[in-house]
């Protein structure tokens, strides 16, 4: 058996839960993995947009796929996904933008601000289109 003890520690795995440690990485990765659910909101919407392109029966079906409860719960989630990842996208933006000259708070508020304009306008449009 030789004494030989090597100086250099070999590399060690860190451990698997090391994003739970602290509450910052664990809003990080849930801002980050909230990205995967909005893809999947994206193919949902591209499904229907393939249904209206094979015909009204088609599109119907499909339309009344999403109103199962599944789906309900799928776009509430989606939806307050979406809200917590623009809010936190927003208050991210002054932090990467280089010298600002007036306070970068006004960065993260306009942000917000300009989010549920075109929100709300985006519901006023459907809700005109629908009736």
């Amino acid at each position: 058996m030789s004494r030989y003890k090597p100086t250099l520690k070999t590399y060690q795995r860190p451990m698997a839960g090391w994003w739970t440690k602290n509450p910052f990485y664990v809003l990080y990765m849930i801002r980050e993995g909230s990205a995967v659910l909005l893809a999947a909101y994206a193919l949902v919407l591209l499904v229907g947009l393939a249904r209206l392109a094979q015909g009204e029966a088609e599109y119907e079906a499909w339309r009344a796929a999403l109103a199962s409860p599944l789906a309900i719960v799928f776009h509430l989630v989606a939806a307050a996904l979406v809200a917590y990842h623009s809010f936190t996208w927003f208050g991210v933006m002054p932090k990467t933008a280089p010298k600002l000259p007036f306070p970068p708070r006004l960065v993260t508020v306009g942000g917000w601000i300009a989010a549920l304009v075109v929100s709300i306008g985006l519901v006023a449009v459907v809700a005109g289109v629908t009736r």
